[in-house]
């Protein structure tokens, strides 16, 4: 069987190259491009890949329009600032090579960085997360930010693992609060849902305590409490553009 891999963008200059290298072995590339303004869709051109450029209408309908894209009957998505392990390559392989596979899907294990540190514990890992499908059976939902892959059949497991490089520094964290929280507000906003700030606040505060205590952050060191404080502001900055915004409706 062949592999389709698929990709979305916009400036990935300084992550595309590493994220291509791993997966170069794959059939066909395929990358949706947001309109770039670094050298993103050259970088791609090296590798290949086939790329299309179009407005931004959030992450679950732009994967859906790369998966529309892809011709081979596996898919295998990734991010930008994700990379194929060897390990992970061989157990995809293995899929490819089978003549008749009754799974619809495979899990994959993401180990993800924060600030330079691999974080093992605050519930990013294992992050077991479908990204090897047929691509008949499956489609992302349509949600702005945090989209879901929704697949019809039974879903198996690679060995292996997905690096994610998620967050190098802090001003990048704080970069993606912002950016998530407000397209976290909007989708919520869509759907009817409310808050207040003391909701807004109860909310941030449950985020920390989940992420450092209940799910072992304290474990991740200084790193873990970085991160618990993050998701923590980015729950609370979420509810409270969401206060704004059902106000705004007023």
């Amino acid at each position: 069987m062949k592999l389709s891999v698929i990709i979305i963008t916009k400036n990935e200059a300084a992550n595309i190259r590493a994220c291509l290298e791993s997966v170069a072995w794959a059939d066909e590339i395929i990358v949706v491009d947001s309109g770039s303004s670094d050298a993103t869709a050259e970088i791609c051109g090296e590798f290949g890949a086939r790329v299309y450029v179009h407005d931004w209408p959030g992450f679950g309908a732009q994967k859906n329009r790369a998966l529309g894209y892809a011709t081979h009957e596996w898919v295998f998505s990734i991010d930008a600032d994700e990379r194929v392990t060897p390990e992970l390559r061989t157990a995809i392989e293995a899929v490819l090579r089978k003549d008749d596979d009754a799974r619809s899907g495979y899990r994959v294990s993401r180990l993800s960085s924060y600030c330079g540190r691999f974080m093992r514990h605050s519930g990013w890992y294992p992050d077991h997360i479908v990204r090897l499908f047929k691509r008949d059976a499956a489609h992302f939902s349509d949600d702005l930010v945090h989209e879901r892959l929704l697949i019809e059949g039974e879903v198996g497991q690679l060995d292996g693992e997905l690096l994610h490089y998620a967050f190098d520094n802090l001003e990048e964290v704080l970069h993606k609060v912002d950016h998530y929280s407000s397209a976290g507000a909007a989708m919520l906003n869509r759907r009817g849902r409310s808050a207040s700030l003391g909701g807004a606040v109860l909310r941030g505060l449950w985020s920390f305590l989940r992420t450092y205590v209940l799910r072992g952050g304290f474990l991740d060191g200084r790193e873990g409490f970085m991160l618990a404080v993050s998701n923590a502001e980015g729950t609370y900055y979420r509810y409270l553009k969401l206060m704004l915004l059902n106000e705004a409706k007023k």
